[in-house]
């Protein structure tokens, strides 16, 4: 209902309405409708919108980004959190491996070293093989060592006198007319052997060719050593 007082318009408690729930527009238009009379009709009334939300929904609004600015903190403080354990083990990690490095070292340089594997003797060389002259002189030297070698007896001397007998230093000298040829079996070489008692006496370490004059000498030499006691014994046919 309206009442005059004063030469001012007055709203009665029917007319008032409560600011919470209109926008600062809509409750212009309600002052203006009741200051002009009410003939403002109700479309009119409301021609501005209110705002879509009130103080309690605002509230919530900004309760729910409160809510997820939190739940992002909180992640990220977790993954930090996180990067700085496995962090801090991967360092743990490095300096027990440099520790136990470390300590592998010095215990290795704390063993004893071990004495060099000590070399094979050489193996001592050979002895040049010696050199004899091929000649009279040289066949018999290279015989006598022979003999010497395998403890058959003889000299240097008692061998020539009987080559120089027997064939005068021919080592292809041959008889053909003694009973050895008659019997086919003729003496050759330097100290006229014949075939049978070559084989029977040969000494190891020469030829088995008869004619060969170390080979010669030396197998007539170990038949006179069995027969007579040395070469140097003998002074005739043999």
């Amino acid at each position: 209902m309206r009442s005059t007082h004063s030469g001012y318009t007055r709203l009665s408690k029917v007319h008032k309405v409560s600011a919470a729930g209109l926008t600062a527009a809509a409750a212009a238009t309600v002052v203006f409708a009741a200051v002009s009379g009410g003939t403002a009709s109700a479309a009119e009334a409301h021609a501005v919108k209110p705002v879509a939300w009130s103080a309690g929904s605002f509230g919530e609004t900004q309760q729910d980004e409160l809510s997820t600015y939190a739940d992002a903190a909180a992640a990220k403080a977790k993954a930090e959190a996180a990067a700085k354990v496995k962090a801090a083990a991967k360092a743990d990690a490095a300096a027990k491996a440099k520790a136990d490095q470390e300590r592998a070292s010095r215990s290795e340089a704390r063993k004893p070293m071990k004495p060099a594997a000590a070399k094979p003797a050489a193996k001592p060389a050979a002895p040049a093989k010696k050199a004899y002259a091929d000649n009279l002189d040289g066949w018999i030297r290279q015989s006598l060592d022979i003999l010497h070698a395998k403890g058959v007896p003889a000299s240097y001397e008692g061998i020539k006198r009987n080559v120089m007998r027997e064939s005068t230093g021919n080592p292809r000298a041959i008889n053909d007319w003694d009973v050895n040829a008659v019997n086919g079996v003729p003496s050759k070489g330097l100290l006229q052997i014949i075939d049978p008692t070559f084989k029977a006496y040969h000494v190891e370490g020469t030829s088995w060719d008869i004619w060969d004059p170390v080979a010669n000498i030396t197998a007539s030499c170990n038949y006179a050593a069995d027969k007579y006691g040395s070469m140097d014994n003998v002074n005739s046919a043999y």
